[in-house]
């Protein structure tokens, strides 16, 4: 229920499962992480991940939620090997994403958007814990009083406001969303692999 393509160094993971706006289950989460911890290996430079139709995740799949999905460690599995990817790696955000999907997307170096989107974490409301490491990479981004307005009070949050507090990088239209993917990666698709991760390490 993803589609890995590659392609001159670039990587691209889309979710696609879009009659269930792209839910994630086990299965998919464990693809994820195969797909990033494989593409160094595969001398992959730069990484994209989006999702297929007008949603980029609704987050975990209830069903699966209900059965044990939502405390299962195959999340951290698939948020860490994206941010473990050594080369650039860019969230390209087809949509709107909730709960979960927020540990794929924060894991990545980069964020664009379309318009449309709206970002929001449910996890007060339905009585679970955000995953482990997505607090403090919320917190890194938009500060610790922000990040309590989306896990703590469950604030829904636009396109424009993710921009404005540094949530996303960009605000891109739908049509141009994976050309201004391409175009932010192509630097890094232009020098070493080993350039590129020296950087990324130095830029932390």
């Amino acid at each position: 229920m993803i589609r890995v393509e590659d392609g001159a160094g670039l990587r691209v993971i889309t979710l696609s499962r879009p009659e269930k706006a792209n839910a994630l289950t086990a299965d998919m989460l464990a693809e994820v992480a195969e797909a990033a911890q494989g593409a160094a290996v595969a001398g992959v430079k730069a990484l994209v991940l989006t999702g297929e139709g007008r949603v980029f995740s609704a987050g975990a799949d209830l069903d699966a939620a209900k059965a044990g999905l939502a405390t299962d460690p195959v999340w951290g599995r698939a948020s860490s090997a994206l941010a473990g990817f050594p080369g650039l790696s860019i969230a390209a955000l087809n949509g709107t994403l909730a709960g979960g999907a927020f540990a794929l997307a924060l894991a990545c170096d980069l964020r664009i958007a379309v318009p449309g989107a709206n970002f929001f974490y449910p996890v007060m409301r339905l009585g679970y814990l955000p995953q482990p490491q997505d607090p403090a990479r919320l917190v890194a981004l938009v500060g610790p009083a922000r990040a309590k307005m989306i896990l703590m009070a469950g604030e829904k949050i636009g396109a424009e406001e993710a921009l404005a507090w540094g949530l996303v990088e960009r605000i891109v239209a739908p049509d141009g969303l994976l050309d201004a993917a391409s175009a932010l990666a192509r630097p890094a698709l232009a020098a070493t692999p080993e350039h590129v991760a020296a950087i990324k390490r130095m830029a932390g």
